[in-house]
């Protein structure tokens, strides 16, 4: 049978239910959100004359959840116009509708009787062939499928989400012994192609993969903070960035998951396991008393942290009084600092001789074995466990990999010298004349089966740079980038500065990768697998030179950046640009002039210059009053004076996209531009994009000349801009900038529609980049953004 999903049901509108609906809504399938009917009239309903059988109330709890996803932060939804794909409903007058749905998920009430109950009811109505799946965080799969009919069975299985959904990667599959292979494979493709989850197929176990090890690690942690007389803030220190965990670390992770769902999780494996494993999964009996006291965390704004003032203060465990934060300073975390590689960094760690080393190797060393006691009873695969603690907890490497990386046979030998017992999985690998968990071959990854080495299973639509370019090589490569054959006739040019900061190196690679691929490829495509796509131009460099008053140098630079630009613009083979991340500055201008946009649905593309005193210089201003021009309607009388404003608005503001789709409404991409939802697969549709733009016969765009709004279009602009600092929105510096960034829109001093060529307006732009940046407020604000991170109001 194929499979499709057109349309989908939510049964629970909590935070997780009402998420799950989010994004669903996001990749653009209408959904149900259903919920329990109220028992009683709220003190709202009852001034407005609403009893139990109105509509409104009995749809409270479903209709208040959609409410709150355009509140929330981070935002659930990648468009508040997603919140139409939703609708509302309740239990008992809408489960008959499930009969039209493709997938119902439950998301309600962690209860095995509740949940089963539920089930009855769904069976009655359910299409035969439709897909159920419950959210559940740990209740076993098997148990809940109990007493359906066949065809309820057959289509029934686990998807646990992460919360929030839109946001973390994971998706645990969990099939039920009677879920048929075909759904269970569906499943995992919908979920990496249209949900751009990272999918794991788990075991029918308690807490499944990444909750089960992640909060054995965590309650590890607890005992050995306690046990060793650490601080809540030291083992925040040391168990965060530093070994490749986020920067919410152990307990303020805790707090942002909340303590009450936290201790539910770890009850879950508490009452399902026996003897040292169960005694691990007990809370400790200071963090019972934060229950009691609703100490929950983020949730009640008091937990492991508490802000009082403008100072954030930690727990003390023993007290349970709030003091100073501390943080752990010894040697090794300053000599960590110069390694390179977080492999190294974690081993020197992990051994050293100081009080890091002691905690590192006290939560590790019990993680790695629980890990590997774990292997084939929670997963197939060392793959799987170490996949779902990266894409669910965010760490950088999985428990296997960090045993790779302070070396097996090392950590084994301090681990029996301890009198620690060793998993079988791991003297299995030991006794093979193995030592590592994983290894590379000729740009492939390998890993230990149990027996041998077994290839990493990849997806055709991942594509691993690293790896590729360990494979095929590069063409030709500089400090600032490369440029590499991807195959089938399209080349791949990636940025790997410094926070893939354009500087001359880029320059100079996309001016050759042009030629070249104009010269031997049938398409470029304009991407890399960094944290950002790019920060935007190098701007340490810009800073330098200007306060060197090297106009002429930065001059150069310019005009090199704006004719590297156009070259992208007019290269007669087609060009992609595949954004992701923080596309900000000069990213942004990269991306403006290409045939093809692919984003990532989590692209945050800005012109944000105004920010560090600046304007774009790379074509920006141009290109996006162009994109603007484009988007509109055929047939429109356009006002040009309407689009230089909006366009104004968006770089003065220096406003940035909260998503891909949002990127599209403030048109940075268009309506034939693409979004990618899952970031693992941006480079393959990038490279698709750009083969089927050179098989469709790809032409560069003619020159054009652009139509301005002129005088009267700068003078409008700038009584906006008076009208903001008058009224004390922006300083007299920004007022300054935004002057300049009207002037350069308006097109100058011209009549008021006047068509003129993109190098006049790109003079415009270079004259008033050059003139700002030698202003010493705008120095300052460069500085600030360089030492501080964040920009300056000056």
């Amino acid at each position: 049978m194929a499979y499709q999903i057109k349309k989908a049901a939510v049964l629970g509108s909590g935070v997780m239910g009402s998420g799950i609906a989010a994004h669903l809504a996001n990749i653009g399938i209408p959904t149900l959100l259903l919920d329990i009917v109220p028992n009683e009239v709220s003190k709202e309903e009852e001034l407005k004359g609403l009893t139990l059988e109105h509509v409104a109330v009995r749809n409270r709890f479903a209709q208040t959840a959609l409410q709150k996803l355009v509140k929330q932060k981070p935002a659930p939804l990648t468009s508040t116009k997603n919140l139409q794909l939703i609708t509302a409903g309740n239990l008992e007058d809408d489960l008959e509708k499930l009969k039209d749905v493709d997938w119902v998920i439950e998301v309600v009430v962690e209860n095995l009787a509740v949940k089963k109950s539920l089930y009855e009811k769904i069976d009655a109505v359910r299409k035969q062939g439709s897909i159920i799946s419950s959210n559940t965080s740990g209740i076993s799969i098997n148990a809940m499928v109990e007493g359906r009919s066949e065809d309820f069975g057959k289509h029934f299985l686990g998807t646990h989400f992460f919360n929030p959904p839109r946001y973390l990667k994971l998706l645990e599959v969990i099939p039920a012994e009677t879920t048929s292979p075909a759904v269970v494979e569906f499943m995992k493709h919908f979920g990496e192609d249209v949900l751009g989850k990272g999918v794991v197929l788990a075991k029918d176990t308690p807490n499944f993969i990444a909750n089960r090890i992640g909060t054995y690690g965590l309650l590890v942690s607890l005992r050995e903070m306690q046990a060793r007389g650490y601080s809540v803030g030291e083992v925040d220190s040391v168990t965060g960035p530093l070994i490749g965990r986020p920067k919410s670390a152990t307990f303020r992770t805790l707090d942002v998951v909340g303590l009450d769902t936290f201790a539910h999780v770890a009850k879950n494996v508490f009452d399902q396991t026996t003897g040292d494993e169960q005694k691990v999964f007990e809370v400790p009996a200071f963090m019972q008393k934060m229950l009691e006291n609703k100490w929950l965390g983020a949730k009640t704004g008091q937990g492991f942290f508490v802000k009082e003032g403008k100072e954030i203060k930690e727990l003390n465990p023993e007290t349970l009084e709030y003091g100073p934060v501390k943080k752990l300073q010894t040697p090794s975390i300053e000599l960590a600092k110069q390694q390179k590689g977080l492999a190294a960094k974690v081993k020197m760690l992990t051994y050293a001789k100081d009080r890091t080393g002691e905690l590192l190797w006290s939560i590790l060393s019990p993680t790695l074995r629980y890990s590997a006691e774990l292997h084939g009873e929670i997963a197939d695969d060392i793959v799987s466990i170490d996949q779902a603690m990266k894409w669910g907890f965010g760490w950088e490497q999985g428990p296997f990999e960090i045993w790779d990386a302070i070396g097996v046979k090392e950590s084994v030998e301090k681990m029996q010298a301890e009198g620690q017992e060793i998993p079988v999985f791991v003297q299995i690998l030991l006794d093979k004349g193995f030592e590592r968990f994983y290894k590379e071959e000729n740009g492939d990854l390998y890993f230990f089966d149990g027996n041998d080495y077994t290839i990493v299973p990849v997806n055709e639509k991942v594509i691993n740079l690293k790896s590729y370019k360990k494979k095929h090589g590069v063409i030709k490569s500089n400090s600032g980038a490369s440029l590499i054959d991807l195959g089938d006739g399209i080349a791949l040019l990636e940025f790997h500065s410094k926070s893939n900061a354009i500087g001359l190196d880029i320059i100079q690679m996309i001016n050759y990768s042009i030629e070249e691929v104009e010269k031997n490829f049938k398409g470029l495509v304009i991407g890399n697998q960094g944290k950002n796509f790019s920060v935007g131009a190098n701007l340490g460099m810009i800073l330098m030179e200007a306060q060197d008053d090297n106009i002429f140098e930065l001059d150069f630079v310019i005009r090199s950046f704006q004719n590297a630009m156009m070259k992208i613009k007019y290269s007669t083979k087609p060009v992609v640009a595949a954004p992701f991340g923080m596309t900000l500055g000069g990213g942004a201008e990269a991306c403006l002039p290409a045939a093809h946009i692919q984003a990532s649905s989590e692209t945050y593309i800005g012109l944000v210059e105004a920010g560090v005193g600046l304007l774009p210089g790379g074509g920006g201003n141009k290109e996006l009053y162009i994109k603007h021009l484009k988007g509109l309607p055929n047939g429109v009388q356009i006002d040009y004076q309407s689009v230089a404003t909006k366009v104004f608005e968006s770089i003065a503001l220096a406003k940035v996209s909260t998503s891909g789709e949002e990127a599209r409404e403030n048109n940075f991409l268009n309506f034939v531009d693409g979004i990618s939802v899952n970031p693992d697969h941006l480079l393959y549709d990038a490279k698709q994009a750009a083969l089927a733009l050179a098989e469709a016969g790809y032409r560069a765009p003619i020159h054009e000349k652009i139509p301005v709004p002129g005088s009267p279009g700068y003078a409008t602009l700038l009584l906006g801009a008076q009208g903001m600092f008058l009224s004390g929105y922006i300083s007299k510096h920004d007022l300054k900038i935004a002057k300049k960034i009207a002037y350069v829109l308006a097109g100058g001093e011209v009549p008021y529609g006047t068509l003129v060529d993109e190098q006049y307006l790109l003079n415009l732009e270079r004259e008033a980049f050059l003139s700002l940046v030698a202003d010493p407020l705008s120095q300052a604000r460069m500085q600030h953004m360089l030492v501080k991170g964040k920009p300056l109001r000056n």
